[in-house]
């Protein structure tokens, strides 16, 4: 029996083994099948291999292209001059000033206690506390008696003056007309007595007259009246009281009301002696009302005493403030801001800008954006700005904020803050 032999198999060609459903076939075209198996398998992984390797290549191209396009636009592009950004300020010109808080306290315009000018008994008090009283209104009146007694007897005695005028003008009167008739028929001094006589009874009208006209003026003090439009703010006796004549201190005579001009007040406030140069008639002053119902307003200096209280070391200023509505009361107290310290169309800088060396200085930015260390000299100083008195120039741009980062000879790049960048 004769025995066929197959060519060894490698082990890298080693394949599956093949299931044993068939038996393998047998004679010559069945050897000649085996071979070409082993080099279908053997193909197809060759196959996927290089597939893989094409999938790979393909999936790489994107991200090779993006690197070397980016690497070309990266040794094209031009070199960019990167500035560091700081805040600056512009220098211009204001008015500035201080603001000073002083109390105040308001008062009425006019303020006065009436008195009687002669004594009597209170007839009538027409008035009362609150009340709102015009000029010449009466008040109260006074029952004087012996006033009228003594008017009386002074109408009396005038009218006795004239009658003794008419009697002496007779008399003078014919003897000069008897003269004229009869020349020399009239002793002169008959005559001269005559006209004597008539002058003096002519005198005695005149004094009779007065003396009539006085007892009717202190007559008319038993009226008391409102000397202004005001309001009754103090009542001090009731009918029945005894007056006496306010016509001396010694006397102690009592007043019967107290009348105050409320539609015009005065508000008073002290101006300290650092200040006084300040103080000009006319300049505006924010008043604040301490009152829920008071609304601020804004009233203008009326005057001041030009002198400085010796105790106290302050000036004592007034403003005129209308109220024709009564809204407020005597009494109450008022917050005045004062502007003080003036200084108009001053250079100016922030305060943030300057440094806080013993010698102030400030960043300075040229136009081409070197910062420059200058120092200044300053004047006034108030809450927010600087008055420069020399060292820059309006329009120059100063820098504001911390200088920690950048040092004089660096260059960066301006930025006008807020509102400054509107100047």
């Amino acid at each position: 029996m004769k025995t066929e032999t197959h060519p060894p198999i490698k082990d890298s060609d080693a394949v599956a083994p093949v299931p044993s459903q068939a038996p393998p076939p047998q004679g010559p075209k069945a050897s000649q099948a085996v071979p070409f198996l082993y080099r279908s398998r053997v193909a197809s992984r060759l196959d996927w291999r290089i597939s893989g390797l094409l999938v790979g290549a393909a999936l790489l191209l994107p991200v090779w292209r993006f690197a070397s396009s980016h690497g070309r636009a990266t040794t094209t592009l031009p070199i960019v001059d990167v500035r560091q950004s700081v805040a600056v300020a512009r220098v211009s010109r204001e008015d500035l000033y201080n603001q000073v808080t002083i109390p105040a306290e308001f008062r009425p315009f006019v303020q006065v206690e009436l008195h009687a000018k002669v004594s009597g008994y209170v007839d009538q008090m027409n008035v009362d506390i609150g009340d709102k009283v015009k000029a010449g209104q009466v008040l109260a009146t006074l029952d004087v008696p012996e006033l009228k007694d003594e008017l009386d007897n002074a109408i009396a005695a005038q009218k006795k003056a004239e009658a003794n005028y008419t009697n002496a003008n007779l008399i003078y009167t014919r003897l000069v007309a008897v003269n004229r008739a009869q020349p020399n028929g009239v002793a002169l001094q008959e005559l001269d007595a005559a006209e004597a006589k008539e002058l003096d009874t002519a005198a005695a009208i005149a004094g009779a007259k007065a003396e009539v006209q006085k007892y009717q003026t202190l007559l008319a003090y038993t009226r008391i009246t409102a000397p202004f439009d005001g309001v009754i703010t103090r009542r001090f006796v009731d009918p029945g009281a005894l007056i006496q004549a306010g016509t001396a201190s010694a006397t102690q005579s009592l007043p019967l009301v107290r009348v105050s001009d409320n539609y015009h007040l005065r508000l008073d406030f002290p101006v300290s002696l650092a200040y006084v140069k300040d103080i000009r008639v006319g300049d505006p002053v924010e008043v604040k009302v301490e009152s829920p119902d008071a609304k601020a307003f804004t009233g203008t200096i009326s005057r001041y005493t030009y002198n400085v209280d010796e105790d106290t070391r302050t000036m004592l200023t007034e403003i005129e403030v209308p109220n024709p509505n009564l809204e407020l009361v005597p009494g109450m107290y008022a917050t005045l801001i004062l502007k003080v310290q003036r200084r108009a169309q001053a250079l100016t800088i922030p305060t943030e800008a300057v440094s806080s060396d013993k010698v102030p200085s400030v960043y300075l930015v040229e136009g081409d954006g070197t910062v420059e260390e200058r120092p200044v000299t300053l004047g006034l100083e108030t809450p927010g700005k600087y008055e420069v008195i020399s060292g820059l120039k309006e329009g120059d741009l100063v820098m504001i904020g911390s200088r920690s980062q950048v040092k004089p000879g660096q260059k960066v790049q301006a930025k006008l803050i807020g509102s400054l960048a509107q100047q």
